[in-house]
C-alpha cells in the first residue's frame, strides 16, 4: 500500500488515465487494441523519418553534384556592352573572386557517323570549376599533338582545322564512345554561316585533350568544353557571357544584389538558384509526395487510437458512471481520458523516432544498402535526418493523434451518471 500512496495523492484524471493504461485481464483485449495503435503510430513515424532520410541523403548527394557544376553567377551582357570594363568593374567588388568569360551554344559532337546532341562551353584560361576533376594524367602533352595537326597555330588554322588545344569531354562520354586522347571529334553548332550559296553548317575538328569526372545526372545534357576562340568561330560574336565566382553560394546571393545595379541596361543576371530552379521544385516535389504517401500511415493509427479509446469507455462507462454520481466532474473525465491518449501517443512518439533516427544512423553508418554501381556514383545510401523534417514528423502525427484523442475524451465526457449506470 505505501508503494502506491504516490498514485493516491495524484489529480483524479492522473490516477483513471494510469488505472486505465494497464487494464484487467477482463479487458486484456482493449490492452492489446492499445498496444497496436501505439505500435501503428511507432511504425508510421518510423518509416516516414527514414524514407524521409534517404530521400535527404539522396537529395544531398544530387545536389552537391549539380551544384559543383553550376556557376555562382551568370552574366549575359547586351548587344554593344563593354565587356572588359564590365570585368574589371565586378572584379573590384568584395566578394567576387574570379570573373572570366565564356561562350556556351548548343551544337552536335560528331563521331563515326554519329552525333550526339551536346551543350559547348568556350573558356579561357584553366578549366572552369564546374568541369571537376579534370583528368590531368590523361591530358595530351605530345609534340605535334599539342599544337594541333603537324604543330600549326591555333589563330592561324582555316575553319574545319583541328584545334592546337583541344577538347574536353566527360569520362563517361569518352569511354562510351571508345576515345583516347589524341583521338579527334568534330564539333558542329547549331547556328550556320550564310552563304552566298545558303546556310553552311560551322565545323571544327578537335583533338580529345583531356577528360573531366561526370555524374550519371548528367547523361541526359552532356557538355564538352573547348577554348574561348574556337567557342567564338563556332557560335560568332555576341554569344560571351561571365562567370562569377564567390566565396560560397550563400556568399554569391549576397554579391549578387550588389552587382545587379552596377551592370549595363539589358544586362541578364542569372545566380545558381536560378541555373537549377526546375531541379530545386523537383526534388521538392518528390519530398513532399513521398511525405504524404508514408503520412497515410499516421491517420491510418490515429482512427486506431479513436477505436481503442471507444472500447475502453465502454468497458468503463459503468464506472465513469458511478465516479460521476460520486461528484467527478465531466472536465475531469474528459481529461483523464486526453492524459491516456497523450500517454499512447507519446510512447508512439517516442519509439518511432528512436527508431526512424536510430535506424538512418545504423543504415548510414554501416552502409547497408548499396546502389548498382553502373547507375549511381556512390558506394552506399546516404541517410540524413534533418532537423526540420524529424519536426516536421512529429508536428503532424502529435496534430493527428491528438485531435483523435480529443474526439474520444469528448464522448467519454458526454456520458451522464444515470445513463452510464442503466444497464
Amino acid at each position: 500500500m505505501e508503494g502506491a500512496g504516490w498514485l493516491m495523492r495524484l489529480p483524479l484524471p492522473w490516477i483513471l488515465a494510469l488505472r486505465y493504461l494497464k487494464s484487467s485481464r477482463r479487458d486484456a483485449y482493449v490492452s492489446l487494441l492499445s498496444l497496436l495503435a501505439t505500435g501503428g503510430i511507432t511504425l508510421g513515424v518510423g518509416a516516414l523519418i527514414l524514407v524521409l532520410a534517404g530521400l535527404s541523403g539522396m537529395q544531398g548527394f544530387l545536389r552537391s553534384d549539380v551544384l559543383s557544376r553550376t556557376p555562382h553567377l551568370e552574366i549575359e551582357l547586351p548587344p554593344g556592352a563593354d565587356e572588359g570594363a564590365v570585368r574589371r568593374d565586378l572584379a573590384a567588388i568584395p566578394g567576387v573572386e574570379e570573373v572570366r568569360p565564356l561562350v556556351r551554344g548548343r551544337g552536335w559532337l560528331l563521331l563515326a557517323g554519329s552525333a550526339l546532341d551536346v551543350e559547348v562551353v568556350g573558356y579561357e584560361g584553366a578549366l572552369p570549376a564546374f568541369f571537376p576533376d579534370p583528368d590531368e594524367s590523361r591530358t595530351l602533352h605530345r609534340p605535334g599533338v599539342d599544337g594541333g595537326v603537324d604543330g600549326e597555330d591555333l589563330a592561324a588554322q582555316p575553319e574545319g582545322a583541328a584545334a592546337a588545344t583541344g577538347i574536353f569531354l566527360g569520362d563517361l562520354m569518352a569511354i562510351r564512345w571508345g576515345l583516347e586522347v589524341g583521338d579527334v571529334v568534330e564539333v558542329v553548332s547549331g547556328r550556320p554561316t550564310l552563304t552566298p550559296f545558303g546556310p553552311q553548317p560551322r565545323i571544327r575538328q578537335l583533338r580529345l585533350q583531356g577528360t573531366f569526372r561526370t555524374g550519371r545526372t548528367e547523361e541526359d545534357k552532356p557538355r564538352v568544353a573547348v577554348p574561348f576562340g574556337v567557342a567564338q568561330r563556332l557560335f560568332g560574336k555576341g554569344q560571351e557571357r561571365l562567370e562569377v565566382r564567390s566565396q560560397g553560394l550563400e556568399s554569391a546571393l549576397e554579391v549578387a544584389a550588389v552587382i545587379a545595379p552596377r551592370l549595363p541596361e539589358g544586362s541578364r543576371l542569372r545566380t545558381w538558384q536560378d541555373l537549377n530552379r526546375g531541379l530545386f521544385f523537383a526534388l521538392k516535389l518528390e519530398k513532399i509526395l513521398m511525405f504524404l504517401a508514408v503520412f497515410l500511415i499516421v491517420p491510418v493509427a490515429a482512427m486506431s487510437l479513436i477505436t481503442v479509446l471507444a472500447l475502453l469507455i465502454s468497458s468503463k462507462k459503468h464506472e465513469i458512471g458511478m465516479l460521476q454520481a460520486m461528484g467527478a466532474q465531466p472536465r475531469e473525465v474528459r481529461r483523464a481520458f486526453l492524459i491516456l491518449g497523450g500517454m499512447l501517443v507519446t510512447l508512439g512518439l517516442v519509439g518511432g523516432g528512436t527508431l526512424g533516427v536510430g535506424g538512418a544512423w545504423l543504415l548510414d553508418h554501416f552502409k547497408v544498402i548499396t546502389p548498382p554501381g553502373n547507375v549511381y556514383l556512390l558506394d552506399h545510401v546516404p541517410f540524413i535526418v534533418e532537423a526540420r523534417d524529424l519536426a516536421a514528423v512529429l508536428g503532424a502525427t502529435l496534430v493527428f493523434t491528438v485531435l483523435s484523442t480529443l474526439y474520444a475524451a469528448r464522448k467519454a465526457a458526454s456520458t451522464g451518471p444515470v445513463e452510464a449506470l442503466r444497464r
